[in-house]
């Protein structure tokens, strides 16, 4: 399993933000019929949900626990205390039989995606001793077709894991909805930075802006390049010092580098920390062009730097004004996999790979080795000049994962499983990963580029498409995943 191959902690020095945790409401139940018939029974079940209780509280989340529920009165009440605590993710846990009255309310009501344990206490039944108490503990997935059947006929979306108590298999499974739903909640209640203006004639880039919180959530922050002008102009010299002593502890620094446009990226960096405070940003896309080395052209160019060491705390920076792509980072970040800001560069016809990369915002916490700054006379493509990060994506297991935005303005994800393999690289102030997607490049190239994805993706670290369909589950959205 590569979901989680590589840690994304940013590099000593930086202090990684502390993303918003994830919510999941917990409610076990079963007949209450029973009870009376068999004492035992009742008990055995509760010390399971206990179980599965602390099993989930170890999954990096906040458990909503509400108890244990025995008809359908029980499962109102239980609704409206899951209903009042915002959860992510609604787990019901199926310890018997139960009717489906007593969880179809929990799901209309809550609001966040539900998913039905069916987790037996052990892999099996000891068939010669059971007597029809002891059976019942084993029966969850009796019901199961019950609250699926009903479910759907009420119109809810559901997903579902059976196995035993501790199973390590359906453990996995129930993990990755966790953290799926942990995505869902950082987009719902994400706040998006949009600075500046469309990169001009970039069509594929332009993204309705109404359509990110009516399908991801959120809200998107419309910035004016000013915003960031100002805060540029109150950076002290001793900030400036600090950032310097930082960016030397993170980068290796190359003889390209002169010492203003050094010490100017490190401003602008200080200014964009204090741009993301004042407004609370969990994510941050931008372009600006300028002119004739204006002031907005000096801040535009600036960026880089600090955008990089943004992205490696948590706070994903795109350029080229990338919102889906920013979104795009966010997500592979929150999976654990960093993502880092890439587009098509070339292709390698006797490696059989492709190279991918930017010349811009890094994720510094995923680089193959110490990441390097170097000094650009020009910006290729773009107005002015400055420093700017040079790496490759640590080798191994990666996936490129993008959001497009189709004719009918619905948004989808789009993913490839590929290995980051070691080669030539430019040497030219851009990220650069060569990628071995197991195929004729330029046939994934073809096959890639006619999936609605946009020119821009996050690359990040280990094999992603199992963790993105399930994020896409629960956001309601299509996954095409890109395998040849």
């Amino acid at each position: 399993m590569n979901e989680t191959a590589l840690s994304t902690s940013p590099p000593p020095g930086l202090q990684r933000i502390r993303p918003r945790p994830t919510k999941v409401g917990l409610v076990a139940g079963g007949l209450g019929a029973y009870w009376p018939q068999f004492p035992d029974l009742l008990p055995q079940l509760q010390r399971s949900a206990r179980r599965v209780s602390e099993r989930l509280g170890q999954l990096d989340c906040e458990v909503v626990d509400v108890g244990f529920i025995s008809d359908a009165e029980e499962g109102a009440a239980a609704a409206e205390k899951l209903r009042a605590a915002g959860c992510d993710l609604i787990v019901g846990f199926l310890t018997t039989y139960m009717t489906a009255t007593m969880l179809v309310p929990v799901a209309q009501r809550s609001g966040a995606p539900v998913l039905l344990l069916n987790l037996q206490p052990t892999e099996r039944m000891d068939h010669a001793t059971f007597d029809t108490g002891q059976w019942l503990a084993y029966c969850g997935a009796c019901p199961l077709p019950e609250m699926a059947n009903a479910f759907r006929r009420c119109g809810v979306p559901f997903r579902s894991v059976s196995g035993y108590v501790e199973d390590e298999r359906a453990w996995e499974r129930i993990a990755r909805w966790v953290r799926a739903a942990g995505v869902r909640g950082a987009l719902r209640h994400g706040r998006h930075g949009l600075l500046g203006h469309l990169y001009p004639g970039m069509l594929d880039v332009a993204t309705d802006l109404t359509l990110v919180p009516a399908q991801l959530g959120g809200h998107i922050e419309v910035l004016e390049i000013d915003d960031l002008r100002v805060r540029v102009e109150e950076v002290t010299d001793d900030e400036v010092d600090g950032r310097l002593e930082l960016a030397r502890d993170l980068f290796e620094l190359d003889e390209s580098v002169i010492d203003e446009d050094f010490r100017w990226g490190a401003t602008v960096s200080v200014a964009l920390d204090r741009l993301v405070e004042d407004f609370s940003l969990d994510s941050l896309a931008y372009y600006h062009r300028g002119l004739n080395g204006d002031a907005h052209e000096r801040v535009a160019a600036g960026m880089i730097l600090g955008a990089s060491l943004l992205t490696a705390r948590g706070i994903p920076a795109a350029g080229e004004y990338e919102l889906r792509t920013s979104l795009a980072m966010l997500i592979m970040d929150r999976l654990g996999a960093g993502g880092s800001f890439t587009e098509i560069q070339a292709l390698d016809f006797i490696d059989g790979v492709v190279e991918m990369g930017h010349d811009g915002p890094a994720h510094l916490a995923i680089s193959a080795r110490r990441p390097l700054l170097r000094g650009l006379g020009i910006f290729h493509g773009k107005r002015g000049w400055g420093v700017s990060v040079e790496f490759d994506v640590a080798h191994g297991p990666v996936t490129a994962f993008g959001v497009g935005q189709l004719e009918d303005g619905s948004l989808r994800f789009v993913a490839s499983e590929g290995e980051v393999v070691a080669g030539p690289l430019l040497q030219i102030g851009n990220t650069t990963s060569r990628v071995d997607f197991g195929c004729h490049p330029g046939e994934w190239t073809d096959t890639w580029s006619g999936s609605g994805v946009g020119h821009h993706w996050a690359l990040g670290t280990g094999h992603r498409v199992g963790e993105l369909r399930a994020v896409a589950d629960v956001l309601g959205l299509e996954l095409t995943e890109v395998s040849l």
